[in-house]
């Protein structure tokens, strides 16, 4: 038992033991700690406020992806491109417990999947979900490393928030830009078809030209009825020979002419040469003026739409809120030595007790 005892538990600890004082490099801790932030701002409700109001507060479900996020191999990798993680981590020559192995020649492969298990050996991650509060500590084998790896996984996450708030924004918007868009097209096709009127039949309205008629058409009956007074007062001083007479008459005639001839062109009073054709114009101008007003109404609606989706979703942004700045580190606590080494004896006298129970059951039964 003496022996067992000393080559089980005794002999392994004193190597763990000269191993951490001796070859074991010292770690430097720098610790962050953020949370993500919503701000919402509201307008004046009737100007009883008198101005804005921010309100702020924490979402959970941004906070839950951010706790992913700082796990994920996506970022590991930024951060090594950024930084050079495995350079940083791999500095101690004669700990190859401790230190990152990069390979080739070593152990290590070098991949980003061993770099990604050593991120967790590393990067500690704690999150009070119910606080919505993170805190990550990060561990290097000198103190402005590790001071430069927290300051960089703060800059990263903060980036992902701000890219989780625009991918938002534009959710917000991108069906009332969508609905915008459609409508200014359906304006710009009324205003098309109106102008292409316009241009074929030579005529700006149609509906003023027909007031026009109207008008004329009530001059030349105030000349008519004139004109026939004039016939009737000569009628009862001369006789029908009279070049006065005649003349009176041929007034009237050239008069009733113009007449006919002005409600052929407007279709007023019902005569048929040339009236479809002018009145058609006048519904197909009426057609398409009503269009074109229907489509303003719909894109200023939209437009107002738009705008109140583009100025709610700059209301509520997300950021990321540093509660604790990245801390520089004096002095190396870790790894902590006494705290692995009591651990590690700990198991090994466990593991030894164990199997000399099991042996002196095994004799026992013999």
């Amino acid at each position: 038992m003496l022996v067992s005892f000393l080559l089980v538990v005794a002999l392994p600890g004193a190597v763990i033991g000269w191993y951490l004082w001796n070859r074991a490099a010292d770690q430097y801790a720098s610790t962050v700690g953020f949370a993500v932030r919503t701000e919402e701002t509201g307008s004046a409700l009737g100007g009883l406020l008198g101005g804005l109001t921010g309100l702020s507060g924490s979402s959970s479900k941004d906070t839950d992806i951010l706790y992913e996020f700082l796990q994920s191999q996506k970022l590991v990798a930024d951060m090594d491109s950024r930084l050079g993680l495995q350079a940083m981590w791999s500095l101690p020559d004669n700990d190859p417990v401790f230190a990152f192995d990069p390979g080739p020649g070593g152990a290590g492969s070098g991949a980003i999947e061993d770099l990604l298990v050593y991120w967790g050996r590393m990067v500690s991650v704690y999150y009070d979900a119910g606080a919505g509060l993170i805190e990550v500590r990060v561990l290097a084998f000198t103190a402005p490393d590790a001071h430069a790896i927290a300051e960089a996984l703060f800059a990263e996450s903060s980036d992902m928030i701000n890219d989780l708030s625009a991918i938002a924004r534009e959710d917000a918007i991108r069906y009332s830009r969508d609905e915008l868009a459609e409508a200014l097209d359906r304006l710009k096709t009324a205003r098309q078809m109106v102008t292409e009127f316009r241009i074929r039949n030579q005529m700006v309205d149609p509906s003023v030209d027909v007031q026009t008629q109207a008008g004329l058409l009530g001059m030349l009956q105030n000349q008519l009825a004139e004109a026939l007074i004039n016939v009737d007062m000569l009628g009862g001083q001369t006789s029908e020979t009279d070049p006065r007479m005649t003349q009176a008459r041929r007034r009237v005639a050239v008069i009733e002419e113009r007449i006919a001839a002005e409600r052929a062109k407007t279709g007023i009073g019902g005569a048929n040469n040339g009236t479809e054709a002018f009145a058609a114009l006048v519904g197909e101008y009426e057609r398409l003026a009503v269009d074109r007003e229907f489509a303003e109404r719909t894109y200023i609606t939209a437009l107002a739409t738009y705008d109140t989706s583009l100025a709610e979703a700059r209301r509520k942004s997300r950021y990321l809120a540093a509660y604790v700045e990245p801390t520089q580190a004096e002095t190396a606590r870790y790894p902590r030595r006494y705290e692995l080494l009591g651990v590690l004896v700990l198991f090994l006298f466990l593991a030894w007790a164990i199997a000399v129970l099991i042996g002196y059951s095994l004799r026992d039964r013999r």
